[in-house]
Order: C-alpha cells, then structure tokens, then sequence
C-alpha cells in the first residue's frame, strides 16, 4: 500500500497546472544552460591550455559529460516525474535530510546568488545599450519583478516568456557562429602544434575542463517543474537529451569560431571574444549587437530560474520540511506564488547587497557535491528494481522500474559522469580550500534547522 506521503506529494502535485510539453522542456534545459559562460567562459579555457586543439576538445569532451549527465537525469526523470527533480530523487534515495540540505544551499545561495549575479550583469549591459544613469542594482531588481509577476500569472505564462527568450538566444548565437565564419575572412585557426609544450598538458586540460563544466551545467533544474508538465514520464527525458545535444553544437561551434578568429592567444587576451569577434565582422555595430545578445541572455536565464527553482521549496514545504505558506498554490494561476515570491525577494537582496561574487565563490565544489550525489541515486533505483524483481513484488509508486528511458553504458557510464563531478570537487578545494570549506559550513548550517524542521509541530 503506497505510504501516505507518496498520497500527499500526488495531492499536491494535483494542485499544479500541468500545461507544458516537449518544446517547453526542450527551452527549459537549454535555457538553464546557456548563460554567459560561452560568452566568457572561452579565455579562461584558452588561458589554461594554449593550442586550438586543446581548446576545441576541452568544449566537446565537456559536452559528452554533460551528456553524460543527461542521460542520467533523463532516467531519474522518467522514473520519478516528481515536483522538485533533483530534490525529490535524493529524497527518494537517501534520507529527506540530504534532500533538505540540497534545497537549503539552493535557496539561501546557490541558485539565488547565481541570479544575482546574472541580474546585475543583464543590467550593466542594459544600461550600456540605453545610455541610462541608473544604479546597476536598482535595474536588476527591476527585472527580477517584472519575471517575477510574469511568472505568477501562470506557468502557461512564464514558459511562454522563457521559451521566447530562448529562441532569441539560439538565433543571437547562431548568427554569431554565421557572421563570425563568414565575415572574418583571415583564419588564425591552426593544427599546429596540436598539444602544449612541457609535461603539465594533463593538468591544464583537467583545469581547463572546470570553466567548460560549469559553462554546461544548468540541465537539471528542468526536472524541478516535472509536476507542471502533459507528459513528464516522455517529455522530460527527450527534453534533456534534445536540449544538451543542442548546446554542445551551439557552444563548440562557437569556440571554434573564436580561435579561428582571434587564434588561441588572441582568445586568451581578451575577456569579451564574442564582443571581438562581432567587432572583426561588422565593427562597432557588431559590439552593440553582442551586448543586446549577452543582456537577453541573462533575462532568459533569470526567466528560467524563476521558473523552475521555487518548484523546489514547494516540495520541500509539501514534505513539511519548509514553513507550510511556502506551499501556496494560487487558485487561479495554480501556480506555487509565495515561493516564487520568496526566492525572488532573497535574490534582491543579494543583490542589493553586492555580495554574489563572493557567495557564488563559497558554492563552487557544493554545486558539484549534488550533481555527483544524485547520479549515483540511479544505481540505489536499480539496486531496488533487481531486488524488487527477486523478491516478486511490483516497484514502488514512485518509481517506473525499468519501463521508461535507459542510460546507455550504465553502469560504466554513470560512474564516469559521477567521477567527474567529484574531480571537480576535488579540484575546487584543492585551489580554493577556504572558499569551500566555506560553502561546506553553510550546508552544515542546515543540519540544525532540518532537525528543527523535524520536530512534531
């Protein structure tokens, strides 16, 4: 007999709307993706290893682990097309209190301080295009209300808004790689040579691989608005895998039109390629139009968080374990008002405050942390279907056993994106250890509002 928590999550869900399908989920992982990574995110690579080659393969061996990475999430989703994603398959695998703490670090700094961060830089380049003398803050809090009321009004609503956003995204980029193939006619792209010179190529490329990683990541938040979906069990699966493959070819086709334009100095020289490329091909035209590109961009990412994260208070408030108002679903949007409310306030105030860069700092390895942890839930899932099967009793309610979408290589596979997740762990404490000593700190600071959050009430 299904447990009565499962009987409350489906009653909640119930409450939500569901009204989006394949094309809606398909902008959905696009858009959490692209940011403004392939953007500047590029000199930092070409900084780090310093031959074409090395470059092109840091962005097409990072688009194969965020495939990796699709595939997984595509099987968790079709397994569990749950509100909250992420969240709820930790949930489901572990222990709700790891699942508290991954949407505790979401919320308090993870998800919120990457919106800050983005809102500023949406406003700074809004500014730059108008001429206006405004405070950057005072812009970015304006746009986070604007998205925000967008976002109230219904889920219809807002995946409209964000689709369309990311629609001009794929057109700005695409027209990026055309222009910048077509109008830079002088080459500097080389074969030659095809590694670097020394014996540290290994850890170049390894340190190379984390601002391709991040530059990627983004997919997951997705699955958190599986509840508000047709058909989450197919939609979300094709989704993810339709979505990723589309960044990999927009993001390395871009990093080859940025060596080939500016060679892999000239890439490591300038902190805005985009900008100097379009500046090569149409002057100073070019520039502007990048910057109204970079600025759109930021929306659709901030019209994409707020869209799908709040999905992920609302489960954890479902679930008891967040204040019950937090669980508000508007009668006539039928969307969860007061969470997208609260994220967006707490972003404001981040950003007002003009600490983002030094909390995206503190979060770098414990993003990372959950991307790994929740990986490898896929094999605690089928560790339960073979049981399930030996014992002769049907999956549970929450599970659809073997019967959706399959990871291809599992369990090869799996590991493989899990032990890159935790390479990069590895890596960001290696170099910044007080940075993510910390991000782990304020994760541990949810151990005793979770036990808290545990007592009967």
């Amino acid at each position: 007999m299904p447990a009565p928590a499962h009987h409350a999550r489906v009653a909640a869900e119930a409450k939500l709307a569901r009204k989006l399908g394949l094309f809606d989920a398909t902008m959905l992982v696009m858009g959490g993706i692209v940011g403004s990574g392939i953007f500047i995110n590029s000199y930092v690579v070409a900084n780090r290893v310093h031959t074409p080659a090395l470059i092109l393969a840091a962005w097409a061996v990072g688009g194969v682990i965020a495939l990796l990475g699709a595939f997984i999430y595509a099987e968790l989703s079709a397994r569990m097309p749950e509100v909250g994603g992420q969240y709820a398959y930790i949930r489901e695998a572990y222990h709700p209190g790891i699942a508290f703490l991954y949407g505790w670090g979401l919320l308090l700094v993870t998800q919120t301080g990457g919106m800050a961060a983005v809102s500023i830089t949406f406003a700074r380049y809004t500014l730059e295009l108008t001429g206006a003398h405004l405070p950057d803050a005072l812009v970015a809090v304006l746009a986070l209300a604007v998205l925000t009321v967008i976002n109230c009004l219904g889920v219809r609503t807002g995946g409209t808004v964000q689709s369309a956003l990311m629609v001009m995204k794929i057109a700005a980029i695409t027209a990026l790689v055309v222009l910048g193939w077509a109008l830079v006619s002088h080459s500097q792209w080389t074969w030659t040579p095809l590694l670097d010179h020394g014996t540290g190529t290994a850890g170049a490329f390894g340190s190379a691989m984390i601002p391709v990683l991040f530059s990627y990541g983004g997919w997951q938040t997705s699955c958190f608005i599986a509840g508000e979906m047709r058909r989450p069990e197919r939609d979300l699966p094709r989704g993810l895998l339709i979505g990723v493959v589309g960044v990999i070819v927009l993001y390395v086709a871009t990093a080859f039109v940025y060596v080939r334009a500016l060679g892999a100095a000239g890439l490591a020289a300038t902190s805005t390629p985009a900008s100097a490329v379009m500046r090569l091909a149409l002057g100073q035209t070019g520039s502007r139009f990048m910057a109204a590109t970079i600025a759109v961009s930021g929306l659709g990412f901030l019209s994409q968080s707020i869209l799908t994260a709040p999905r992920v208070y609302f489960a954890m408030a479902e679930d008891g374990l967040f204040f019950r108002a937090i669980a508000t679903v508007s009668r006539r949007t039928r969307v969860p008002v007061v969470a997208i409310i609260l994220q967006s306030l707490w972003t404001m105030v981040i950003a007002l405050s003009g600490k983002y860069e030094q909390i995206l700092n503190y979060v770098v390895s414990v993003d990372f942390i959950f991307f790994g942890l929740t990986a490898t839930t896929l094999f605690v899932f089928r560790y339960r279907d073979r049981h399930a099967q030996f014992a002769g009793v049907a999956p549970r309610a929450s599970g659809r056993g073997s019967g959706g979408f399959r990871v291809p290589g599992h369990p090869f596979s799996t590991a493989m994106f899990t032990a890159a997740c935790f390479l990069v762990v590895g890596n960001t404490i290696y170099h910044y250890p007080a940075n993510s000593m910390i991000g782990v700190a304020i994760l541990a600071a949810g151990v005793p509002v979770y036990l808290l959050w545990r007592r009967p009430r």
